[in-house]
């Protein structure tokens, strides 16, 4: 596993906008690569490191977690059947999860953040929004402190980290998935107007294969095709969401780094040993 700063994707200096208008955010975006794989691989190199692993459970009932990236050329990825990812992949090795390990390492990651602001917003174990407009310490520039988290969390836990930094949480999130493992992206204010007319429109929040299918029959493939359409267009298509859509698509997000955010769901799973479709066996 090599340090942070294996990609980088950055322009000059961040400032002011380009309007004269108040300063924009400085929104980073910290997702760990393959996490509960790459824990694996670091704890046992003799046995992972190099190879293709998936943490999860077995075939043929279990469900793949996590794949390292030597698995996923072969198309394995997280929530997939681990039958078929047997099959995609011959030579996948599974691994049990360690729950408790990996809760350990995402508190010690947490508490790197922490040292850098206050605002942060956890989506799962792996991945945060933070907002270092205001950091705590180091220079106000979103560039250099996700240069510097990544680097203290390498150093602190062996475990390469990818970043985005953008003006806006969408743009911070989409830039973190470019450069991935080990990557840094960064979208000046200036650059996002661009930078999300080149995004395909499936990396849009809330678009999903069935939105996908809808844009596509009105011509909508990309970013550019999102911003050349009408929001009145888009809100008869598509109601409320066709106006978020709209809003994303020409850089106005101006949703807040929550550290407070509500949880609204709860999440659990199980595989049974046999196929069902008995509702009350389900329920039960």
């Amino acid at each position: 596993m090599s340090g942070p700063g294996g990609h980088v994707d950055e322009a000059g200096g961040e400032g002011a906008s380009s309007t004269g208008e108040e300063e924009p955010r400085r929104i980073v975006h910290v997702d760990m690569d393959a996490f509960y794989a790459q824990i694996e691989q670091r704890d046992f190199p003799e046995k992972y490191a190099g190879e293709p692993i998936a943490v999860g459970g077995d075939p043929p009932r279990g469900v793949v977690q996590t794949a390292s990236y030597e698995a996923r050329p072969y198309g394995v990825h997280s929530a997939q059947p681990a039958v078929e990812a047997d099959r995609k992949c011959p030579d996948l090795i599974f691994v049990s999860p360690r729950m408790e390990i990996y809760q350990e390492e995402s508190r010690r990651i947490r508490a790197i953040l922490k040292g850098y602001t206050d605002l942060i917003e956890p989506l799962s174990l792996d991945e945060a929004y933070l907002d270092v407009t205001e950091p705590k310490k180091g220079p106000p520039s979103g560039t250099l402190i996700a240069k510097r988290i990544r680097q203290e969390i390498y150093e602190e836990t062996g475990l390469t980290a990818s970043a985005g930094v953008g003006p806006s949480k969408f743009v911070a999130k989409v830039a973190s998935d470019k450069n991935k493992p080990d990557g840094l992206t960064v979208v000046e204010p200036e650059e996002q107007i661009g930078f999300i007319a080149g995004l395909p429109i499936e990396e849009f929040h809330g678009i999903g294969p069935v939105t996908e299918e809808k844009m596509q029959e009105m011509g909508i493939e990309t970013g550019a095709d999102l911003q050349e359409t009408s929001e009145k267009t888009l809100r008869r298509r598509f109601g409320k969401r066709g106006g978020h859509f709209k809003k994303l698509a020409m850089g106005n997000d101006d949703r807040h780094v929550n550290p407070d955010r509500e949880r609204k769901s709860v999440g659990a799973e199980r595989t049974f040993s046999d196929d069902t479709s008995d509702p009350e066996e389900m329920l039960s």
